[in-house]
Formats: structure tokens, sequence, C-alpha cells
């Protein structure tokens, strides 16, 4: 499979398949595809396993994409202005992302839900309790809010983020969440209560303009019910 991102802060990745080749996605995302390619919807691994990520808040299904003649492309759009982060998985490390940045795979990806181990960095991680873990073998493409920054973590090196701000980590990558020091900090210095800290060894994808953010942003221009 080749590919290729076009679309500047609108990006789509173009997926140049052969016959037999296939791509997946949860749905919406999917912009484009030549005639010769067959759509195919499943749980991927069966109802279990699909209504886990239901209630996860992710899709029941995902669309199978199958080339049946050489040549043949497929376009995925990122539902939001971004980057698209291409990641190649070889079966020896996983992907740890955030709950909405999966956007297309190949078939052999194997994309689950995750929980957060530790409770605080569940309840105050910014994204709630569930991730999303990419595994296997192939290339997976990923939704970034903003730009992505990318820093590789030698063991026990840290890195202190806004939680917001975590876009996709290594599964080796140790994620936890600080309290901000200091009450004159807390209280007026405008970057809430808690920190994440990251402690490698792993590679991390930081996102530069998170939706939350975003909207909080745009919320002041909004009409309101008053006029």
């Amino acid at each position: 499979m080749e590919y290729e991102i076009k679309g500047g802060a609108f990006p789509l990745v173009i997926c140049k398949l052969n016959k037999g080749e296939s791509m997946k996605n949860e749905g919406g995302s999917m912009a484009l595809m030549t005639s010769e390619i067959k759509m195919e919807t499943s749980t991927d691994g069966g109802i279990l396993k699909g209504l886990g990520r239901a209630l996860a808040g992710d899709s029941l299904f995902f669309n199978f994409y199958t080339a049946e003649e050489d040549n043949q492309e497929i376009g995925f759009a990122s539902s939001f202005p971004g980057k698209v982060v291409t990641i190649e998985l070889d079966g020896s490390k996983n992907i740890i992302a955030q709950k909405s940045a999966f956007l297309a795979a190949e078939r052999e990806v194997d994309i689950a839900m995750h929980f957060r181990k530790k409770l605080g960095s569940g309840i105050f991680g910014g994204e709630g309790f569930i991730l999303q873990k990419l595994s296997g073998n192939g290339i997976a493409f990923l939704e970034i809010d903003g730009d992505v920054v990318e820093y590789n973590l030698e063991s026990g090196e840290k890195l202190i983020i806004d939680q917001g701000h975590l876009a996709a980590m290594e599964e080796t990558v140790n994620f936890d969440i600080e309290r901000v020091k200091g009450g004159k900090n807390m209280l007026f210095g405008g970057e809430g209560l808690f920190f994440a800290n990251l402690t490698g060894p792993g590679k991390v994808w930081i996102q530069t303009m998170p939706l939350i953010n975003l909207a909080g942003a745009l919320i002041p221009y909004m009409p309101t019910s008053g006029g």
C-alpha cells in the first residue's frame, strides 16, 4: 500500500491499493474511492468486541475497503483542521491515542479500547478513562488537533504537559497526573489544577490545538438566545 497526505490544514490521506489490499475505518471519514473497491461492514472481531467499542463511545462497526483490481485509490478526510500522522506498527510496540484520533488503517491493525490503569489519570486526564489502543502490523493514520510536535523520551526522562495536548504515545510511556503546586498558581495561573506527567521511554505526539480549547475560544463569539 502506498499513500500520500494532501490538503494542508484540512488533510486528506489518499491510499493506493493493489488487488486484495484492504483499509478500514469507523465510518464517516471516507471521502472518495475508485470504482474497483468493494466496501464491507463488520464488527471486526465479533459482536462482543464491537459492543465493547460502542460502550466506550466508539463505533460498533468498521468499514472495510478492499481493492478488486490493481491501482485503486481511496481517500480518508480528517473531520477537523489539523494534521494526519502516520503510524507504522510492526508488532513490537503498541500506540495509545486519544479516543477520537483513529482515522483509518490497514486491515491487519487492531483497534481496541484502552483503560487508564490509575484512577487519578482517568478522572483528571482530560479525555476520561478510555483511550484507543492500536496494535498489530501495518500502517494506521491518526487525526491530530492543530499541528503536532513529537518527542522521543529516554528511559526516566519526563515531560510535563497540559493533559488535553496529549494526542498519542507509545505504550511504554507512563502517564500520570500531578497537581499544580502553589495555591496562587492553582487559583490564578489559568492552567487548571492538574498537569500530565509523561515518563519515558517512548515516543509522544503532542497536539497544539485540542478541540476543547478551540471550542472554548469560540464560545464568547457564539450567538445567544437573548440576541
